[in-house]
């Protein structure tokens, strides 16, 4: 799929002036109310968290329901990358596109049903560390947590800041890094201060505007064009007016209103969308520490299978108020959205292979009215801040818990809490300094560019966990050196993809056969299938793990975990006179000292989620007893019949649209 430029300057029809002009006072007032609203949900949720503990920080202290979940996994999947990205894709090729979002609906289905009892019934906190319990050893982990930062870094965080950068200065005139600076400011301070809870709370908040908003955009957009026919009319005669003499790069492509295209010459051939995406949504929803934190702070398993089917519900929608308004808006904007001809492209956006990418905001520009246009700049906050505190909680997971805990092994609950929210400080400074790097590199090619380098990246990670939680015989030498051999031929084919520009309009594509005639999509099922064939060669090859030491750990031995015991009449129940006076001692001199606590101290403390009060210790029977309700897969009967009948009739509606729309 070609898409085109994502502009990097100004667009002279929506810049500065006219753009500031336009933005009314009720606009502001919106967008003023908005920021105060989201930072008192974010403090609220802070004050009411458990957040001076690693799972209370980390895993919202496993206490979650079903709907935020569910709202959350929404939410950080559509960011402000899918509001560019999609809209601008579909304005240049059609409604395909939207296969992205049906297609993930399988693999959210597989998270709840297969992947979280297992990691459940495991008891982890990330991924990496579910990898170390399975196989053993430190290489896997340290190395699939040093992966997962690279792609949060190149896919997540930098493309979410440049999209949402781009659509507030496209609409507001402001300046591209203070507008970023301003936001990223106002994520980090309730991400640092409030944990995954904040994150989760205010993720539903986001959700409800993010839709809301959309869908009016959505309504207006259908009355302009005259409904889903209209558009099929006006979409099929959007030319603009200034073309390429002997090219047909400005007719709107034939199946645009069709799924399924050809598997050799479409742009998403049908193959790919189905098997090939698969595989990159299965990493992305099934073993991506992002996604997979949001279903590991359910309270129960039945929680988190149903946070999955309403995610599901919630993905059913992001081709009627993402995908279609794009093309509306080349329907309606014709010269500007769909300009072929470089001289005038970079006229109208600084960037000479197409303007497609300025659908969304153009048409919030020019057909919101005021106020509403507002809620639609907040909405665009409300997704890049979405994305981003859910980016930002998950890396400082893996850093502290899988880096850093190999380095400072004796590291206090205290330190690690601190080192959390200092590594988050490192990653905005990160994401700052990279904003050019995106400009300049494959910026005219936004969601190409984050559907691409997942689709190199991630294919040996889905099949490194889909053998390891089904197949008794991989072990860890099979599993090091299949991710090897997959990050390797990956990473070949990103530095060639890379090197090479897609053909302009007109121009003759020199690119090797390699790149021009296999897929991205085609080439994450290739990988896919190598990684796999590599881990189980070497795994055959080399002496296996004994079964016992399996136990709690695959789909098949997921309920062999013995409960913990809680000793009757051992010494460890036997209450020792000593020890409670010496544990009086020390809380009675806790206390002394807590309050004699300058203020600045106390408010630092809360800010870094330290407990200002002396927290109690746990009796071996206590801790058994947790430990054995935070690795509990038991469902009641009920629920469980309730979470399968919603995931069947989720099933059979996205087979309905597939069909429909296919």
């Amino acid at each position: 799929m070609s898409q085109p430029s994502t502009s990097t300057t100004e667009l002279p029809g929506l810049r500065g002036g006219t753009a500031a002009a336009a933005f009314s006072v009720a606009d502001i007032v919106v967008v003023v109310l908005y920021f105060v609203f989201i930072l008192a949900v974010g403090i609220w949720s802070s004050v009411r968290a458990s957040r001076g503990t690693v799972g209370g920080y980390f895993l919202a202290g496993r206490s979650m329901s079903w709907w935020p979940i569910g709202a959350s996994l929404m939410s950080t999947d559509v960011g402000s990358g899918s509001f560019i990205g999609l809209a601008g894709t579909a304005a240049a090729g059609g409604i395909a596109v939207g296969g992205f979002e049906w297609n993930a609906i399988w693999p959210l289905l597989a998270l709840g049903w297969i992947f979280v009892p297992v990691y459940i019934a495991a008891g982890v906190v990330t991924l990496p560390e579910y990898l170390k319990k399975r196989f053993g050893g430190q290489r896997l982990q340290i190395y699939t947590s040093v992966l997962s930062l690279i792609l949060y870094i190149f896919t997540r965080i930098s493309t979410d800041i440049f999209a949402g950068a781009l659509f507030i200065q496209t609409a507001l005139g402001w300046n591209l890094y203070l507008s970023t600076v301003v936001l990223l400011a106002v994520t980090a301070v309730y991400t640092i201060a409030g944990g995954l809870t904040a994150v989760i709370y205010t993720d539903v908040l986001q959700t409800l505007i993010m839709v809301l908003g959309a869908l009016v955009l959505m309504f207006i957009g259908f009355e302009k064009v005259g409904w889903y026919e209209g558009l099929k009319e006006k979409y099929s005669a959007a030319i603009p007016k200034i073309t390429v003499p002997n090219t047909d790069c400005h007719l709107p492509r034939a199946d645009a209103f069709h799924l399924f295209r050809d598997p050799i010459t479409g742009d998403l051939p049908w193959p790919g969308l189905v098997f090939g995406l698969t595989v990159v949504a299965l990493w992305c929803w099934c073993t991506d520490q992002v996604m997979v934190q949001r279903s590991l702070s359910a309270k129960n398993l039945s929680h988190a299978k149903g946070g999955s089917v309403f995610a599901g519900y919630l993905k059913l929608f992001p081709v009627f108020f993402l995908v279609m308004p794009g093309m509306i808006s080349r329907a309606l904007f014709p010269d500007e959205v769909a300009c072929v001809d470089p001289e005038v492209c970079k006229r109208i956006c600084g960037a000479a292979v197409g303007c497609s990418n300025i659908a969304y905001p153009k048409l919030v520009i020019e057909l919101m009215p005021d106020g509403l246009r507002g809620l639609m700049i907040a909405v665009m906050m409300a997704a890049l801040m979405s994305s981003l505190t859910s980016v930002f909680n998950s890396s400082s997971t893996l850093f502290v818990l899988d880096i850093w805990q190999r380095v400072r092994k004796q590291a206090s609950e205290q330190e690690l809490m601190i080192v959390g929210r200092v590594f988050t400080l490192i990653l905005v400074v990160i994401s700052i300094l990279w904003i050019p790097m995106v400009q300049s590199a494959n910026s005219g090619k936004l969601f190409d560019y984050i559907q691409s380098i997942g689709s190199f990246l991630s294919p040996p990670i889905a099949a490194l966990f889909i053998l390891a939680i089904f197949c008794k015989r991989v072990n860890e030498p099979g599993a090091f050196w299949g991710l090897m051999a997959g990050f390797v031929v990956g990473m070949i084919r990103m530095i060639l993809e890379f090197s090479y520009s897609a053909p302009s309009c007109g121009e003759e594509d020199r690119r090797p056969a390699v790149l021009k005639d296999v897929h991205y999509l085609y080439f994450a099922l290739i990988l896919f299938g190598l990684t796999s064939i590599v881990i189980l060669l070497v795994s055959f090859c080399t002496p296996a793990i004994p079964e016992e030491k399996l136990d709690g750990l695959m789909w098949w031995t997921k309920h062999k975990k013995a409960p913990a015991i809680i000793p009757e009449n051992s010494e460890a129940a036997q209450p020792d006179p000593e020890q409670n006076e010496k544990d009086l001692v020390e809380t009675a001199s806790s206390e002394e000292a807590a309050a004699k606590r300058p203020w600045w101290k106390v408010v630092y403390m809360w800010f870094c989620g330290l407990p200002t009060n002396p927290t109690p210790t746990l009796s071996p029977g206590e801790r058994a007893a947790l430990e054995h309700r935070l690795t509990s897969i038991e469902e009641k009967p009920q629920w469980k019949i309730v979470c399968n009948i919603s995931a069947i009739l989720l099933m059979a509606t996205n087979i309905f649209l597939w069909a429909y729309f296919g």
